[in-house]
């Protein structure tokens, strides 16, 4: 069983920046590909970008290019998301998950296995 746990999530003025971590245990991340989703109140949980194992494939998603990017320590078991220019728009509960062992980057979020509790990050104008 893998758990997950976001942190590092709070209230920031647009513009300003936030780094989100997600630690893993019970089982290691290192061989796992990882994602990062958000939820807006009302919407539908959206990917926001994606790590490979090696943390040498990433992918994001458009609203993310150039402004976010994802990172992991394995040997710290954790995966980080940090987040700059942002903006109200993007207010919402961040999610990391993890996929199953020796899978490769994913988009869809059905292909996740293990969610964290998620984490809130709150944009004011």
């Amino acid at each position: 069983q893998v758990r997950l746990v976001e942190s590092g999530g709070g209230l920031v003025q647009a513009g300003g920046s936030l780094r989100l971590s997600c630690a893993g245990s019970g089982r290691a991340l290192s061989n796992r590909a990882m994602g990062w989703f958000r939820q807006a109140p009302g919407k539908e949980r959206e990917f926001v970008g994606g790590i490979d194992w090696s943390g040498g494939s990433l992918h994001y998603a458009d609203s993310a290019k150039g402004r976010f990017t994802i990172s992991r320590d394995n040997a710290k078991n954790t995966v980080y998301l940090q987040m700059n220019s942002l903006e109200p728009e993007e207010t919402a509960v961040y999610y990391c998950a993890a996929r199953r062992r020796g899978s490769e980057l994913a988009i869809a979020r059905e292909l996740y296995d293990y969610w964290g509790q998620g984490t809130q990050v709150t944009v004011s104008s």
